[in-house]
């Protein structure tokens, strides 16, 4: 008998969109061994020299002009792209979409960023008969997830549910399910053994994330925190920003036994349980893997956009605050080392709450699909 085969189909825009498909992709075969999974980041594949071209120009445009993203972000934001905008995409980007498709012949596709969501979803209105799925990776609802011919979308939140039927998404194409993070993050480590892996000493431990590019660009603000580095332990990770980490590892500021300079890991869930506070950019995914350790976090610098929502999100729900001047920096930290044990019952508490609603609501939806 034929194993069922799901395609997820991310983006490099952002390390986010991909961390969100090869966790679905982990968590749906650890559901059901016999299933096979196919992450593939389409830009990339089909164009493996000029996507990085793109990226970095995107990424570029993140960092040098920020209001500019967010402009473009709110101009689309009521709607999804216009047929003439789906066609250029298509046919300048993704036209070897079908030919991969007819390849790997997917009895389901699932989307994590909206461009391959657009691609399918044409091809499915020339014809493709394949269940599409869009997970959503913020807590937000933008114009361009949105097409007729996508099947199901799971979502953060039963507000980001409300703004696609605002959009016209009908209710039952909706199911509320979290953003998957991979499975990892559900699981707790010995802070002990943690600390002798990591070289680390039993005090309070700040984990600074500047995202899965590195984009640490408020230097100010790293800085900043080197002045507590007598009382406070700090984890500096600078993800694929090489460049960066030699940066800072060669200021006087940074040379101390309590602060440590990582590049890219794939062990971010045990820096999490081993920390006690998280500063980071307000990223989907990041959000959601913090919020599945029960980390309290600080964000900074929110990209205009999805990561300003983002932020709003987690700062009402009382879960993050957001870095406003460097008191709000000093009085995070005065709290974590005067109040440390208060600190430590409230994240046990909030991981023990948050735990009623992990982490299988994704791949069981997507299963369902499969099924029916």
């Amino acid at each position: 008998m034929r194993k069922k085969r799901i395609l997820l189909l991310s983006e490099g825009f952002g390390a986010g969109h991909t961390q969100a498909a090869h966790a679905l992709s982990v968590g749906l075969r650890r559901l059901s061994p016999d299933l096979r999974t196919r992450v593939v980041e389409l830009g990339a594949f089909l164009h493996p020299t000029l996507a990085p071209w793109i990226f970095s120009a995107y990424r570029k445009t993140l960092i040098s002009q920020p209001k500019l993203y967010g402009m473009v972000y709110r101009s689309q934001y009521k709607k999804s792209l216009n047929r003439i905008t789906q066609l250029a995409l298509h046919r300048i980007f993704y036209s070897q979409t079908s030919e991969l498709i007819q390849q790997l012949k997917p009895d389901t596709i699932v989307c994590t960023h909206p461009f391959p969501n657009i691609v399918v979803s044409r091809l499915k209105r020339a014809g493709l008969n394949v269940p599409l799925c869009a997970v959503i990776t913020d807590y937000d609802a933008h114009g361009t997830w949105i097409n007729p011919e996508v099947d199901k979308y799971l979502v953060s939140t039963a507000e980001v549910k409300d703004r696609l039927m605002q959009k016209g998404v009908p209710d039952s194409a909706i199911e509320v399910t979290g953003i998957p993070v991979h499975p990892n993050f559900w699981e707790q480590h010995n802070r002990e053994e943690l600390r002798q892996q990591f070289g680390l000493r039993q005090m309070p431990t700040v984990l600074v994330m500047g995202g899965g590019w590195g984009m640490v660009d408020k230097e100010n603000l790293m800085v900043y925190l080197t002045r507590w580095r007598d009382r406070i332990q700090f984890i500096y990770c600078m993800g694929n920003n090489e460049k960066v980490r030699q940066q800072l590892a060669e200021q006087p500021e940074f040379q101390h036994p309590n602060i440590h300079l990582l590049g890219f890991t794939k062990e971010i869930d045990k820096l999490m349980d081993v920390s006690d506070l998280l500063i980071t950019k307000p990223g989907g995914m990041t959000c959601s893997e913090g919020l599945a350790k029960g980390i309290p976090m600080l964000f900074y610098s929110p990209i205009p956009g999805q990561e300003e929502e983002n932020c709003q999100y987690f700062t009402e729900q009382g879960l993050g605050e957001q870095i406003k001047s460097m008191d709000t920096i000093d009085s995070c930290f005065d709290n974590l080392l005067l109040h440390y044990s208060v600190v430590q019952e409230r994240r046990a508490a909030l991981m023990q709450d948050w735990k009623v609603s992990k982490p299988n609501h994704c791949t069981q939806a997507i299963m369902r699909m499969l099924i029916h």
